[in-house]
């Protein structure tokens, strides 16, 4: 009998391990979205996205103070129950001289990359878009034709290819075209679903900014390790990650707290 009492906790190992990890999942998963979630239902600005405001968020000058070359890529929460876990990106470009900024969007609805459909920093149905990635000058200026040579050659550019989770979404697209620009050095919010999706294929690859390697499991789950990125773990989209180069914690649906910005 004493022996058989000495063995039952070495048989319970596995079943109380199995509920530290499901408490884990539980609090460092579920509880984050839970309250993103609970926000959400208290923000009165989500419930009226029909008739939110588009206009200017006055996050750039008037195209014709802006003598010097920009990009800008930016990013805000989304429409409708979506807006719990997800944001949307966008990029913004203008040459040197130029009379204008050109905003790129990859949208559901019409031709999937959209041009110039929105103001270039406007609000996205209410929310005040975050900057992202900010370059002005020199370094725009080189970083421009990389930019428009990629979302030339954007292979989901059809009717139909947009998908909103796993991807290709509009997150994608901007994930994709920061990949294929060197001097865009900075990285998508944890939020912004869709930016795991591989867009070239492979199960495994470099991160966007060439620090580390993600494997993804076609966007629906995975894991990113680099500097800049830091490391983070992908379940159905929800992200839970730690940065490395500027200290912070991403938590699914909540997003970023620490210290300064992620660019």
């Amino acid at each position: 009998m004493i022996r058989v009492l000495r063995s039952f906790p070495k048989t319970s190992e596995p079943v109380s391990m199995l509920r530290a990890l499901l408490l884990a999942f539980l609090i460092s998963f579920l509880a984050p979205l839970a309250v993103s979630a609970a926000l959400y239902a208290l923000d009165g600005e989500a419930a009226g996205w029909r008739t939110a405001d588009r206009s200017s968020a006055g996050l750039l000058k008037p195209a014709g103070e802006q003598r010097e070359a920009v990009v800008r890529v930016f990013a805000a929460r989304t429409v409708r129950w979506k807006g719990i876990f997800a944001t949307h990106c966008w990029i913004v470009l203008k040459s040197q001289g130029a009379g204008g900024y050109t905003r790129y969007d990859y949208t559901a609805w019409g031709e999937p990359i959209r041009v110039n459909g929105f103001a270039a920093d406007g609000r996205w149905f209410g929310r005040i878009p975050d900057v992202v990635f900010a370059a002005d000058g020199a370094k725009a200026e080189r970083a421009i034709p990389e930019i428009e040579a990629a979302i030339e050659s954007y292979k989901f550019r059809e009717s139909g290819d947009y998908r909103a989770w796993p991807g290709p979404n509009s997150n994608t697209f901007v994930a994709a075209v920061m990949a294929a620009a060197p001097e865009l050095d900075a990285k998508l919010p944890t939020t912004a679903v869709g930016k795991d999706y591989p867009y070239g294929g492979d199960w495994l690859s470099l991160t966007p900014s060439k620090t580390g390697f993600r494997f993804t499991l076609g966007g629906y789950g995975g894991v990113t390790v680099g500097w800049f990125e830091g490391l983070e773990i992908n379940v159905l989209g929800a992200v839970l990650g730690v940065e490395f180069r500027r200290p912070a914690v991403n938590l699914p649906g909540l997003g970023r707290f620490g210290f300064g910005s992620a660019a």
